[in-house]
C-alpha cells in the first residue's frame, strides 16, 4: 500500500484575515522573480509575434484553425490537446513526487499574478507594517491616494491582461487597431474585461484564499507524495526547543537554534506556520526559507533550519552512502511517472511531426448510391472535403485506384489556399465490362491527392468504396 503523507488542516489563518506579507530577499525570492519575467514575457509577448505574414500563436475559434508557428491545425487535430493535457497533468505529478509543490510556488499564474499585485501594493503603501497601520487608521486624503493609486494599477494591469489574453483568440494587431479607434466589438469588449476582473478579484483580492480555499491540487497532493519527496520543511530536532532570545546564555546549549521570531510566518504568501508541518496550503515558495536563513546568519546558526527536505531525512532515516537526488528520483511512483510522459512526449511529437500538410475527408453521396448509366457503366458520386493544413498555397490532382478499373469522368485539380479548407464533388466510374463481372460487390478503392511540385510530402491516399448494383 503507497504510504501517504500527512497533510496538515489549515488553522494559521482564519477566512476574513488578511494577510500582509512581509518582503524578503534570497535565493528562493530571486528564483520567483525569474519565474514571473520568464512566464509574463511569454504570455505577453507571443501574441505579437508573426510567423509568415500572420500571428505566430492564434486560437481562431471563428474560423475552427489553431496558428502554432508554422503549423495549421484544425478540429480533427484536437487529440495533439487532449495529449498536452495528458503530458501536464504527469509532468505534474512527476514533479510533485520528486519536489512537492514547486509547479505551485513558482509557475502557478495565481501565485505568478499574487506576486506581482503585492508588488505594487508594496510600492503603493510601503512595507507590511504600513499596510497595517493603514487599514487601521480612518480614511484621510493620503490613505484616499494610496489605496485609489493601488487599485487604479491593479485595473489597469487586470485590463491589460485581458486584453492580452483575448489577444490569444482575436489577431492582436487588428485588435490594437481596434481598441485605438474605439470600435472593439461588444463581445471582444466583453471577455476583456471579464478576465480583466478575474485578474483584479483573483491576484488582487482572494490571493492566498484561492491556495487556501478553492484549489484543488493542495488536498491530493499528499497522495502524490511518499516520504522521500522534498518540502519546505522545518527541522524539529534542531529547532526544538524554542528560544525567545538570541543571547549567549547558559539555555543556548540545550535549546534549539529556533528563537520563535515569526519571520518564517510574516513572509508567508498563505500565512501558514511551516513550525507546525507539511500543509495544504503550503505553496513550497521557499520563502520562509530565505527569512530563516537570514535570521541564523545573524545569530551565527548554521543555515538550514528551515530547507528543502524530505520526511526521511528530517527523521534521519534515509539511507547513508546513496546520494540522495539517487533515493528521490529511483522509486516507483516516479519511475512509473516518468516513464509514461516520456512514452506520451514521444508519441505525440512523432505524430505531430508526421502529420500531412494535405488532409483528404471522403463522403459518399447518399442521396444516389450507385448508379448505371449507358453501356452498363457504373457511376459512383463523392464529396472530398481538402484541407490545407499549412501557411502555403497547394495544388493537388486527386487519382483514384485501381486504375485499370476506374478512372474519373474528369480530371480533378485544386488549389487549396493556406489554412482553408474546400469541398469538391467528384465521380467515378467503372466501365461496363467489369461492372458486369462483378455485379453486386463491393469494390475496395482509394483516392490519392498528388502534390504539385517539390514539396518532398508524401500523397494523401484516404480509403472508400465503390458501389456496383446487380443488373
Amino acid at each position: 500500500m503507497q504510504k501517504i503523507i500527512p497533510i496538515h488542516s489549515v488553522d494559521a489563518v482564519a477566512a476574513s484575515d488578511k494577510i500582509h506579507v512581509r518582503s524578503i530577499d534570497g535565493i528562493f525570492s530571486r528564483w520567483r522573480w525569474i519565474m514571473v519575467w520568464l512566464t509574463q514575457a511569454f504570455f505577453y509577448g507571443v501574441p505579437w509575434l508573426n510567423w509568415s505574414s500572420r500571428q505566430a500563436v492564434l486560437f481562431d475559434l471563428e474560423a475552427k484553425r489553431f496558428y502554432l508557428f508554422g503549423a495549421v491545425l484544425f478540429p480533427q487535430d484536437l487529440i495533439y490537446l487532449a495529449s498536452l493535457l495528458v503530458v501536464s497533468a504527469l509532468l505534474l505529478f512527476f514533479a510533485t513526487a520528486v519536489v512537492g509543490r514547486v509547479w505551485c510556488g513558482f509557475a502557478c499564474p495565481q501565485t505568478v499574478y499574487t506576486a506581482i499585485f503585492m508588488w505594487v501594493e508594496n510600492k503603493c503603501e510601503g512595507s507590511h507594517q504600513n499596510r497595517k497601520r493603514l487599514d487601521k487608521t480612518r480614511w484621510t486624503a493620503e490613505k484616499l491616494l494610496r489605496r485609489g493609486g493601488k487599485n487604479l494599477a491593479w485595473v489597469v494591469f487586470g485590463l491589460w491582461t485581458g486584453f492580452t489574453f483575448v489577444g490569444y483568440f482575436t489577431a492582436m494587431r487588428p485588435l490594437m487597431a481596434d481598441a485605438l479607434s474605439m470600435t472593439v466589438s461588444p463581445w471582444t469588449t466583453f471577455w476583456i474585461l471579464f478576465y480583466g476582473l478575474f485578474t483584479y478579484l483573483n491576484a488582487g483580492l482572494l490571493r492566498e484564499k484561492v491556495c487556501l480555499h478553492m484549489c484543488p491540487y493542495g488536498r491530493f497532493q499528499g497522495s502524490l507524495m511518499d516520504a522521500h519527496t522534498l518540502n519546505v520543511a522545518y527541522d524539529h530536532r534542531r529547532g526544538e526547543p524554542r528560544r525567545g532570545t538570541v543571547e549567549n546564555d547558559r539555555r543556548l546549549a540545550k535549546e534549539g537554534h529556533c528563537i520563535d521570531c515569526t519571520l518564517c510566518v510574516q513572509v508567508c504568501p498563505t500565512g501558514i506556520d511551516i513550525r507546525n508541518g507539511l500543509q495544504a496550503a503550503c505553496i513550497a515558495c521557499g520563502l520562509c526559507i530565505d527569512a530563516c536563513d537570514e535570521v541564523m546568519a545573524k545569530i551565527q546558526a548554521p543555515k538550514g533550519l528551515i530547507r528543502m527536505a524530505s520526511l526521511n531525512e528530517l527523521s534521519g532515516e534515509h539511507k547513508t552512502g546513496v546520494p540522495s537526488f539517487i533515493r528521490r528520483v529511483i522509486r516507483p511512483r516516479v519511475v512509473v511517472y516518468g516513464v509514461l510522459l516520456g512514452m506520451i512526449i514521444a508519441a505525440t511529437v512523432s505524430a505531430f511531426s508526421n502529420r500531412k500538410d494535405v488532409r483528404m475527408d471522403i463522403i459518399r453521396d447518399r442521396s444516389v448510391m450507385a448508379r448505371q448509366i449507358e453501356r452498363g457503366a457504373v457511376e459512383n458520386v463523392y464529396s472530398l472535403h481538402l484541407m490545407n493544413a499549412s501557411d502555403h498555397v497547394r495544388t493537388v490532382t486527386i487519382n483514384v485506384l485501381p486504375a485499370d478499373l476506374l478512372d474519373l469522368i474528369q480530371p480533378v485539380k485544386a488549389r487549396l489556399e493556406p489554412a482553408k479548407a474546400t469541398t469538391l464533388t467528384v465521380t467515378v466510374r467503372m466501365p461496363g465490362m467489369q461492372a458486369l463481372q462483378r455485379a453486386g460487390e463491393v469494390l475496395p478503392i482509394k483516392f490519392v491527392a498528388v502534390l504539385e511540385g517539390d514539396t518532398g510530402e508524401p500523397s494523401t491516399v484516404e480509403p472508400s468504396t465503390f458501389l456496383i448494383p446487380r443488373l
